[in-house]
């Protein structure tokens, strides 16, 4: 243990109410270190709320560094601890959680869950992605959010999937006119058949933001250098097309296996 995380690690040992459990959590969350991650990852596990989204904050705020451990945590059996590292995997957005977000979205028991990763489904970390693996990697995302808006039977999830569409929409390239085109319809559909009038009333909002923002969206885009290896991109490549495989037996040629030529000569470079 480091003399910096000592005394936050020891007001959480010493924490005799619910209160003061949430309040040293959320001490050392403030702190940003590095080093505090395994420990706000095992607040996840706590049997206390507060605490909980305490530490999700703070490992959102660190960012990069918190997304394999939480991947890890993704293993154990506590399933409470499993859905609030869902939830800041969501908000962070690094593509290695792209396929967590995917299956959780979609196949999640948690509503509150399958919220979440409909949310951070729009919201990943687009730029970071190599142009090569985008396109796949967007597919795969606008598949889920369409069936979550089309299928989920909770409303608020529904609510979700509308948010997570408009980001994708503008996250997308303008050359990929038919997922922007399919996002348009989706949207247009949920306006005569969604049941929820504050889902309509998303869709509404949605479809005037995108009228405007696009161009926008356009014109300011960017590309991030990623922190990721070739390697990492490997592993997220290998999950995607064994999620794939699962849903196919026939490969089509925009499959991910396709793309491991791209790998294989060298065209990710590790930074």
């Amino acid at each position: 243990m480091s003399d910096v995380l000592a005394p936050f690690l020891d007001a959480i040992e010493k924490a005799d109410s619910a209160t003061s459990l949430s309040d040293a959590v959320q001490d050392l969350a403030d702190a940003g270190l590095v080093e505090s991650i395994p420990h706000l990852i095992e607040a996840l596990s706590y049997n206390n709320p507060g605490a909980a989204v305490a530490a999700v904050n703070g490992l959102v705020t660190l960012g990069t560094p918190a997304v394999s451990p939480l991947l890890e945590q993704l293993d154990l059996n506590n399933y409470t601890a499993r859905a609030w590292a869902i939830r800041a995997l969501a908000s962070i957005g690094d593509p290695r959680g792209l396929l967590t977000l995917l299956g959780a979205a979609t196949a999640d028991i948690s509503m509150s869950v399958r919220r979440a990763a409909a949310r951070g489904l729009g919201n990943m970390q687009w730029p970071q992605f190599p142009p090569q693996l985008l396109e796949i990697a967007q597919t795969e995302a606008l598949e889920a959010l369409l069936f979550v808006a089309q299928q989920d039977e909770e409303w608020i999830v529904r609510y979700a999937a509308v948010v997570g569409l408009e980001a994708l929409a503008l996250a997308t390239q303008a050359g990929s006119g038919l997922r922007r085109s399919q996002i348009q319809q989706q949207l247009a559909g949920m306006t005569h058949e969604e049941a929820s009038v504050s889902v309509k009333a998303r869709v509404w909002q949605a479809q005037q933001y995108l009228k405007e923002a696009i161009p926008q969206a356009e014109a300011s885009r960017q590309v991030e250098q990623s922190s990721l290896t070739s390697t990492d991109w490997e592993q997220i490549l290998a999950r995607l097309y064994n999620r794939k495989l699962k849903e196919r037996t026939v490969l089509s040629a925009g499959d991910p296996q396709h793309y491991r030529e791209l790998l294989s000569v060298g065209t990710l470079q590790e930074p």
